[in-house]
């Protein structure tokens, strides 16, 4: 027998947390569903070592509660997994929100009646729930991409994948490993593998940026000093573009001087956020040639860190601008290259064959290895889709929908699929920003959505064709007069194998999106269709 609510909400991260709170607050019966059985989202299910935050963990925290950024403590400039993790049960906790949820339980579809105008979600254990409103707080990047490598499921040693990493530590002394994927995760994981790992393969098809996170623990002082202006600063931070509220210059990348420019970048370098590289200078995302002042700097360091110049060479980006791909951050990743026991395998320069059962072989070579470990990223935005049906109006299946491209109004509902609502989806900043102020600005605006429309009576709302076509040419047109006209990214969907090329992350920026966001709610939900 199904059980009835008010509001469903998929997903126990940070965005499912604030939405079940949000809603309990209104007094809606809400049901939260997560398969992980803890909360967290993908700081529950990514736990590989070495695994910390891109996002500096004073800002990468809550400002929906001010005792709680008052009275939590981080110890690290960027956090690792664990703290992370135990930030999240705090809030659960704190403001008893697991009790709310239903764990162990994993969402398989979602039907609209159209009659009655709710959705029955339906779980793998053959339980259904009944509600009005949906919310999926299913996260961007919470479904790994299948591994397609031929051979794989005849390898005969241990294998590991960073999205469903063991629970217990894993020992890599005296093992021959190989680690497939060299974006955020897989330098994450290869710098922390090397330092006790026999031999050290690291297969590598598009070479990343990379800057030095230079971590530090936190003093007292400072983060009094953060904690005293948390107020006004976490406010400018929403309106900024990147959610950070970073430095620039304000001037072209091309009107200074070579050496000003120089020393301008080696001080982010040093001392700050590396995304201070996106906004350094006005014209470094807009105009090719500015770009390419930020990757001829980051070469350089590259070629300073690495002894090899065949080896930096091919750790150097060459293919894509600045920006268009995720930057990571570091803890010596370069520096793994100047060590006996690593070797770079160049899959441009000689491309996978197949995984044998005793290593791997590529067009050059014959590699042995006792452990293969998979960074392969994620199927961004529409993975987590393509595992559920979630069937809308006319019978329309959401995972067929978006295989002509995954497209949203707001980032948030997309067009057939009314009272569904998505949090950080297609076509809002949600991994082009610091993704916890973009989540909050989501939600909240999700939860007001559906306080007024429950206040006013209205038991259906949909995005109109029109609304979410214009949204998403919009985002396209910024795209063509950005550098990534040039991208064949994650960004666009060009990782996975027939997904379609179109702009996924708003290109816009956080506080211009928050913007047209609130300006669409005062407008009486423009572009929404709204019914009794």
């Amino acid at each position: 027998m199904a059980t009835h609510v008010d509001a469903i909400v998929v997903g126990a991260g940070f965005a499912g947390l604030m939405a079940v709170h949000n809603l309990r607050k209104q007094g809606l019966n809400v049901q939260g569903l997560e398969k992980a059985p803890d909360v967290g989202g993908t700081w529950y299910w990514n736990r590989y070592p070495g695994l910390h935050c891109d996002v500096e963990s004073v800002e990468y925290s809550y400002s929906w509660d001010n005792d709680l950024q008052q009275d939590w403590d981080w110890t690290e400039r960027y956090a690792s997994q664990p703290e992370i993790l135990k930030y999240a049960q705090h809030v659960a906790d704190r403001f008893e929100i697991r009790g709310l949820f239903a764990f162990n339980t994993e969402v398989t579809g979602a039907v609209f009646n159209e009659t009655a105008n709710e959705w029955t979600v339906t779980t793998a254990s053959g339980d259904s729930y009944v509600a009005r409103w949906v919310v999926m707080a299913t996260g961007a990047l919470s479904s790994p991409k299948p591994i397609d490598i031929p051979g794989a499921a005849s390898f005969a040693g241990k294998t590991y994948s960073a999205s469903e990493w063991p629970t217990t530590p894993v020992d890599f002394s005296g093992k021959r490993v190989a680690v497939i994927g060299t974006g955020s995760t897989g330098i994450q994981l290869s710098t922390h593998i090397a330092k006790t790992a026999k031999e050290l393969f690291v297969l590598q098809r598009t070479p990343s940026w990379s800057v030095p996170a230079n971590n530090r623990p936190l003093t007292p002082e400072y983060l009094a000093e953060v904690k005293a202006n948390y107020p006004a600063e976490r406010e400018r931070k929403k309106q900024s573009m990147d959610g950070l509220g970073l430095p620039g210059t304000g001037k072209s990348a091309l009107e200074v001087t070579d050496t000003e420019r120089t020393a301008y970048f080696q001080n982010i370098y040093d001392n700050m956020s590396p995304f201070t590289l996106f906004g350094s200078f006005t014209d470094v995302l807009v105009v090719d040639e500015a770009n390419q002042t930020i990757s001829d700097f980051l070469g350089a360091k590259v070629r300073e860190r690495v002894k090899d110049p065949a080896i930096a060479e091919k750790l150097i980006p060459k293919s894509y601008p600045f920006g268009t791909r995720r930057t990571c951050l570091d803890m010596g990743y370069y520096e793994i290259y100047n060590q006996p026991n690593v070797h770079l395998v160049d899959l441009l320069e000689s491309p996978m064959k197949t995984i044998t059962p005793t290593g791997f072989s590529t067009e050059a070579a014959n590699y042995e290895v006792d452990v293969i470990v998979y960074a392969t990223g994620y199927d961004a935005f529409t993975g987590t889709f393509k595992t559920m049906d979630v069937i809308g109006e006319n019978s329309a299946n959401l995972r067929d929908v978006w295989n002509e491209g995954a497209k949203a109004y707001l980032g948030t509902m997309s067009v057939g699929f009314p009272n569904l609502f998505i949090v950080t989806g297609p076509q809002s900043p949600s991994v082009l920003s610091n993704v916890v102020v973009s989540i909050e600005q989501h939600v909240q605006w999700i939860t007001d959505c559906i306080a007024y429309l429950t206040a006013q009576g209205f038991s259906r709302m949909e995005a109109t064709q029109e609304a979410q076509d214009a949204w998403v040419a919009m985002n396209n047109e910024i795209g063509q007069i950005t550098v990534h006209r040039n991208s064949h990214s994650w960004y666009m969907g060009d990782n996975v194998a027939g997904k379609p090329h179109v702009v996924l992350p708003a290109l816009m920026g956080v506080g211009p999106f928050r913007a047209a966001c609130d300006e669409v709610a005062a407008d009486g939900y423009r572009g929404f269709t709204l019914a009794k």
